[in-house]
């Protein structure tokens, strides 16, 4: 039994008086649970056990209880205030929960420069202001393929995006800011040389998640850097 299922089977065996107390309780034990996972490096969470476990506490008692299992934001902090460290300096800055539209996710944006769009099969992180026309196109894609595992699928995005970039990419493993594989590529040197930054990590299960970063060689200091501390707060949840 994982530290994650005791909790939840603790959590069954108490006996809470008040509605509130319970739920800042189920909380704050899920919170240290998760902190934990992350000093390992993990970026799934799974949620499945913890939702039955609260159900099981709230639903015959209160309908606020039912209401709450509504909302799987009610796991996570809707707005926090996170330091980034962007071109050398430290800054401050509000983000805000969002959830993803095609696939089982969540993340954080600051929203006063990004915003999310829902695409067709995939979700589109872009800027909230539009660029010059001049300039190299500035977002994330995050995308989920059900069936690829994320071996198959680095193989089959490499032989994608060197039709953009004929230069061999980068291939390596990582653990930060996602952990799994980080392709990179840059299309030249000059300031508007398209970069890709593209991350496959594994769904928890037997696909992959696909997040692909493009901005442009110029702003690696300011997007590239705000795009890496934002998939800091990437969750697969299932």
């Amino acid at each position: 039994m994982n530290d994650f299922d005791k909790l939840m089977k603790e959590a069954l065996k108490q006996k809470y008086p008040e509605e509130e107390k319970m739920k800042e309780e189920i909380w704050h034990r899920i919170e240290a649970t998760l902190s934990e996972e992350k000093r390992r490096k993990k970026k799934k969470i799974v949620f499945l056990v913890a939702l039955v476990a609260i159900f099981l506490l709230f639903s015959l008692q209160t309908n606020p209880g039912i209401a709450m299992m509504k909302n799987i934001k009610d796991l996570f902090v809707p707005e926090k205030e996170t330091i980034q460290n962007i071109e050398g300096q430290e800054e401050k800055t509000n983000v805000h929960l969002h959830k993803g539209a095609h696939a089982d996710y969540v993340i954080y944006l600051d929203e006063t420069r990004y915003k999310m769009l829902e695409g067709d099969a995939s979700d589109l992180i872009t800027t909230v202001e539009p660029l010059p026309e001049n300039y190299p196109e500035v977002s994330i894609e995050i995308k989920q393929v059900v069936d690829i595992s994320p071996e198959v699928a680095v193989k089959q995005l490499e032989e994608k995006l060197q039709n953009d970039f004929p230069d061999p990419l980068e291939i390596e493993t990582v653990i930060e800011p996602v952990e799994g594989f980080l392709l990179h590529g840059i299309n030249g040197k000059d300031w508007d040389a398209e970069v890709v930054h593209a991350y496959v990590i594994s769904n928890g299960k037997n696909g992959s998640f696909i997040i692909q970063e493009k901005y442009f060689l110029e702003a690696a200091e300011g997007h590239g850097a705000r795009f890496h501390h934002m998939l800091k707060t990437f969750e697969v949840v299932e």
